[in-house]
C-alpha cells in the first residue's frame, strides 16, 4: 500500500483567528447533508501569504488524534513532522479536506451580520449570499473585529448591518511584499502594513502616530529598534512615502502633477519684522462690554487677540466667545439663560450613555468600540502634566465623561483617537465639565475637516501647504520635492491637532487663541507651518537632509519652538505673499483673498505696490492699508521705515 508524505500535502497554513461552534446554515453548491453541521470558522494565511476565511466541519477537526496532530502541523505554524500517513488515512483526510469551505479575502465583496449578531453571511458576487453561518456560542462581533484587521470595509448606505469590502490598491499590495522582504517588524508584516496604510483613513491620528513612531524608532535607534536586523531606514523612508502616496488614489483632491515644484519664481520682497503686542488685559476686556454685558467692537477685539493673545486671568471668559459657546451680542442675563440651557442639554446627553445597560452595550458594537478607545486614550493623555498625573485622577474621569458625551452629541463622527489632545487644554483651563464640553464642540467644528473619513480635508490642507511653501520659500520646496518629501506628510500631525504636540500647554493656549480669531486671513495655520519650516530651511538644505533626516528633524522641533517668534514670522510671510507682484489666483484662494483681474497700473515714479486684491480700509492712524504698505527707497524694503510702529498700532490703537 502506498503512503503519502506530509510533504505531498499543502505547505504550512497559519490560523490568524478561530471561532468554535459555528453552524453551516446555507451554502450554494453544497450537498444538503453538510447543512446544519457544526464546525470552526477561521481566518487563515496561506503559504502564498494570501488570506482566506475557512469553515472546517467538526468531524474533520476530530477525524483522528494522530491525524489531527498532522493536520494542525499543516494548518498551524507547528514545524513539519517527517511522518507518513497510511493510504486510508490520507484518503479520509483528503475527503474531509474537500468539505472545507474557503472564501479568499481577495474575492470577498460583502458580508452581513444579522439576528442579534448571531448570523453572518458572505458574498463574493454582488447580490448573492453564497454562505450563511450561525454562531451558537455567542455572536459574530469578535469574528468581525478580527476580519476588519485584514480587509478594508465600509458600511452599506442603506443597510447598517452590511459591510462592503474595499479592495486595496496595487500600491498597497506591493507595499505588503516590500515590508515582508525588509522584515523590519516583529508582528505579522501584512497586518502591520494594512493597519498603517489601509486603516489610515478610518483612524488617521492613531495610524499616523503609529507609523511615525515605528519609523522614528528606526531613524533614532537604527538596528537596535529592529532587534538586531539590518539598518533599513532608507528603505523604510521610501516605503512610507509609497504608503502615503497610495492614499492619493482614494480622493479626488489632487492630481499627481499638482505636487510638482515650479522651478522658476520671482523672489519676494524682504520680510517685515512685525513685533507681537501685549495680551488683551482684564481692564481692556471689561471695558469692551456695554452696561448689559454685550461685547462691542468685536472686530477690534479679535485684532487685539490676534496681536497679543489673551491674559491668562480672563481666558476662561474670552475663550467661550472665541469658540462660539457665547454669542458676542448676548447680555449677561441672556448668557445665564444660555448656560442653564446648555447645562441641561449636556447632562441629558451624558445620561444617555451613563444609563446604558450591559445588555444594550452587548448589542451596540460601535458604541463599545468607541468607549474602549476613549478609555485607552484618556489613560495616556498629558499624564506628565500635574493636572492629569497620578493614579485615580478625578480629572481623567471628567475628561472621559466629556469625550463619551461628545460621542452621543456627534455619533456620526464619534471619537477619533487624539481628540483628547484637543480637549485636555480646555478642561485644564476651564475646570468646568459643561463649559469644557461646549468649547470642545466649538473647537471641533472649526477643524471638522481634519477628521473626514476619506481624509479629503487633510489632503487638501497638505496640498495647500505645499503650494504656499513653494510660493514663499521655493528653494526649500524644491529640496523637499527632490527628497520625496514634497507631499508634506511629515506635517500631518501639526495640522491634525493644530500643533498640540509641538508646544507646551502655556504656548499652545496662546497659539490656539490667536488662530481662533480667523485673522489675518483664511488658513493662517498653514502659514504657521511655512514659518516653522522656513526657519529650518538652512539646516535642512545645507545638511542635504533626506526623508528620514527631515522626519527626525521635524520631530526634534517639538517643545523647542518659540511661539511668539513663529507668529511674528508667519504674519511677515502673510504680508510678503499678499503684496507680491506675482501673486497667483490659487494662492489668493487659499488665503481667502479676492480673485481679481489685474488692472493696468498708471505710470508712477513711486514704489507703491500693485493694488490688486488690496484692502483700502482705513487703519487706526487714518491711513489706508495700501498707504501703510507703501515702499521707501531709503529703507530698502517695500514697507515703510516706520513699519514696526505702524504694524504694532494696527492692533493696539483701535478706536473703541
Amino acid at each position: 500500500m502506498s503512503s503519502s508524505s506530509v510533504e505531498d500535502l499543502p505547505d504550512q497554513y497559519k490560523d490568524l483567528f478561530t471561532q468554535d461552534g459555528v453552524l453551516l446554515k446555507a451554502c450554494i453548491g453544497r450537498p444538503i447533508t453538510d447543512l446544519n453541521t457544526i464546525g470552526m470558522l477561521c481566518i487563515v494565511e496561506t503559504p502564498e501569504r494570501t488570506k482566506c476565511i475557512e469553515w472546517r466541519p467538526l468531524d474533520l477537526i476530530t477525524i483522528d488524534s494522530d491525524t489531527q496532530d498532522q493536520e494542525w502541523a499543516v494548518v498551524n505554524t507547528i514545524g513539519r513532522r517527517q511522518r507518513t500517513l497510511s493510504g486510508n488515512l490520507t484518503s479520509d483526510y483528503m475527503t474531509a479536506r474537500a468539505r472545507i469551505i474557503k472564501i479568499p479575502l481577495d474575492d470577498l465583496k460583502t458580508f452581513r451580520v444579522s439576528r442579534n449578531s448571531q448570523q453572518m453571511q458572505f458574498s463574493t458576487k454582488p447580490g448573492i449570499w453564497q454562505t450563511t453561518f450561525f454562531f451558537q456560542h455567542g455572536n459574530a462581533e469578535v469574528f468581525v473585529t478580527y476580519l476588519k484587521n485584514h480587509v478594508k470595509t465600509a458600511k452599506a448606505r442603506h443597510d447598517r448591518n452590511t459591510y462592503l469590502v474595499i479592495e486595496p490598491s496595487q500600491e498597497t499590495q506591493a507595499l505588503n511584499r516590500s515590508f515582508a522582504e525588509l522584515d523590519i517588524f516583529t508582528e505579522n508584516t501584512t497586518d502591520v502594513v494594512w493597519s498603517l496604510v489601509s486603516n489610515f483613513k478610518q483612524r488617521p491620528y492613531e495610524t499616523t502616530l503609529e507609523a511615525f513612531s515605528k519609523l522614528t524608532d528606526i531613524v533614532y535607534y537604527g538596528n537596535e529598534a529592529v532587534n538586531g536586523k539590518r539598518d533599513v531606514s532608507d528603505e523604510v523612508a521610501d516605503l512610507l512615502t509609497k504608503s502615503m502616496s497610495a492614499l492619493e488614489d482614494a480622493t479626488s483632491v489632487t492630481k499627481s502633477d499638482e505636487y510638482e515644484v515650479i522651478s522658476v519664481k520671482p523672489t519676494l520682497q524682504p520680510r517685515p519684522a512685525i513685533p507681537r503686542g501685549t495680551p488683551l488685559s482684564t481692564e481692556k476686556w471689561e471695558g469692551l462690554a456695554d452696561t448689559e454685558g454685550r461685547i462691542t467692537e468685536v472686530d477690534g477685539v479679535r485684532q487685539l487677540i490676534f496681536r497679543g493673545g489673551v491674559a491668562h486671568s480672563i481666558r476662561h471668559s474670552v475663550w467661550k466667545y472665541l469658540l462660539d459657546y457665547y454669542p458676542w451680542n448676548m447680555t449677561r442675563t441672556e448668557l445665564k439663560s444660555l448656560q442653564r440651557k446648555r447645562t441641561e442639554e449636556y447632562f441629558s446627553m451624558k445620561l444617555q450613555w451613563r444609563s446604558m445597560t450591559d445588555a444594550q452595550e452587548s448589542r451596540f458594537s460601535e458604541y463599545r468600540d468607541r468607549k474602549s478607545l476613549v478609555e485607552k486614550d484618556v489613560n495616556r493623555t498629558d499624564r506628565t502634566h500635574p493636572f492629569y498625573a497620578g493614579d485615580n485622577n478625578p480629572n481623567l474621569v471628567v475628561l472621559q465623561d466629556i469625550l463619551m458625551t461628545y460621542v452621543m452629541y456627534n455619533f456620526d463622527l464619534g471619537y477619533v483617537q487624539g481628540m483628547s489632545d484637543i480637549l485636555a487644554p480646555l478642561l485644564l483651563l476651564l475646570g468646568n465639565e459643561v463649559d469644557s464640553f461646549w468649547c470642545f464642540v466649538g473647537f471641533m467644528d472649526k477643524i471638522a475637516s481634519n477628521f473626514d473619513m476619506d481624509q479629503a480635508g487633510m489632503k487638501q490642507q497638505l496640498l495647500h501647504l505645499q503650494q504656499l511653501l513653494t510660493f514663499a520659500s521655493p528653494p526649500l520646496a524644491h529640496h523637499l520635492a527632490q527628497k520625496d518629501s514634497g507631499n508634506m506628510y511629515f506635517c500631518f500631525r501639526w495640522l491634525l491637532v493644530w500643533f498640540k504636540r509641538e508646544f507646551s500647554h502655556r504656548d499652545i493656549m496662546r497659539l490656539w487663541e490667536v488662530l481662533w480669531t480667523g485673522l489675518p486671513c483664511a488658513n493662517f495655520h498653514l502659514l504657521i507651518c511655512v514659518a516653522i519650516l522656513d526657519a529650518e530651511k538652512d539646516t535642512i538644505i545645507n545638511n542635504d537632509y533626506g526623508f528620514t533626516e527631515i522626519l527626525k528633524h521635524v520631530n526634534d522641533l517639538s517643545m523647542s519652538l518659540d511661539v511668539d517668534h513663529i507668529l511674528s514670522s508667519a504674519e511677515g510671510i502673510y504680508h510678503q505673499i499678499k503684496y507680491a507682484d506675482h501673486l497667483t489666483d490659487p494662492i489668493r484662494v487659499i488665503l481667502g483673498f479676492p480673485v481679481e483681474t489685474p488692472q493696468p497700473q498708471p505710470d508712477s515714479d513711486d514704489d507703491e505696490l500693485p493694488t490688486t486684491s488690496k484692502s483700502n480700509s482705513p487703519t487706526a492712524n487714518g491711513k489706508s492699508e495700501s498707504d501703510v504698505m507703501k515702499g521707501s527707497t531709503n529703507s530698502g524694503s517695500v514697507y515703510g521705515a516706520d513699519t514696526e510702529e505702524v504694524m504694532y498700532q494696527i492692533g493696539l490703537d483701535m478706536n473703541f
